[in-house]
């Protein structure tokens, strides 16, 4: 199946944001997150072991859907499709990083914060984004103000959302899905507590339903 980014936005109500310290855990994580019904995650490259943890479970785990986040420069889009990532998030959105994630032909979710970013995306013919920091720049309010003016964009809003606050999000009709860091505790992580991992997961998967 073709991958896009508006069928990433379909694949989990929550797509976990995680920062993975030792790849090791990366593939135990991957299978914690699919036995609780979570189809994605997102690997940040905010660690010196995120490219070996996207290319274990691009490797062993290919049935979950695995993306690169906190991807801010050409090189590090290169190095995150090289290692595996089939999709890239970024936490803004310059020109030159979109020429960079564009060019890479990979599916990817571009930060944004205002509507000018927003209409910067239109502009490229992007239509799927992450909000970020969501809650910091206006939350669910934000999304239901630029539906009307913007109703051709949908959103991954990410950054403070919690369970509590997560339907809200899931509710507005421009909103695709959360992404959420609360599912992949980094004590659990460090503890290889991956029933902790399976029992969040498990809660996050319903919660478009709820």
């Amino acid at each position: 199946m073709t991958i896009t980014a508006a069928s990433v936005l379909d694949v989990s109500p929550v797509v976990p944001v995680v920062v993975v310290e030792d790849a090791a855990a990366a593939v135990p994580l991957a299978r914690a997150l699919l036995a609780g019904g979570i189809g994605i995650v997102e690997i940040t490259l905010r660690s010196a072991a995120a490219l070996d943890a996207i290319a274990a479970v691009a490797t062993e785990v290919p049935e979950l859907l695995v993306g690169a986040g906190t991807v801010c420069s050409s090189a590090q889009a290169a190095a995150a499709i090289d290692a595996g990532a089939r999709f890239l998030v970024s936490p803004g959105s310059t020109d030159r990083l979109l020429d960079a994630l564009q060019e890479t032909g990979r599916p990817f979710l571009a930060g944004c914060a205002t509507p000018s970013d927003m209409l910067r995306l239109l502009e490229r013919g992007i239509t799927e984004a992450k909000l970020f920091p969501a809650t910091a720049v206006g939350g669910t309010a934000l999304l239901r103000a630029v539906a009307g003016p913007l109703p051709q964009l949908r959103f991954c809003p990410t950054g403070g959302i919690t369970p509590q606050t997560a339907p809200e999000f899931l509710a507005l009709p421009n909103v695709g899905c959360v992404g959420g860091t609360w599912l992949t505790p980094p004590a659990a992580l460090a503890a290889g507590a991956w029933s902790e991992v399976t029992s969040l997961a498990a809660g996050a998967a319903t919660l478009r339903s709820r």
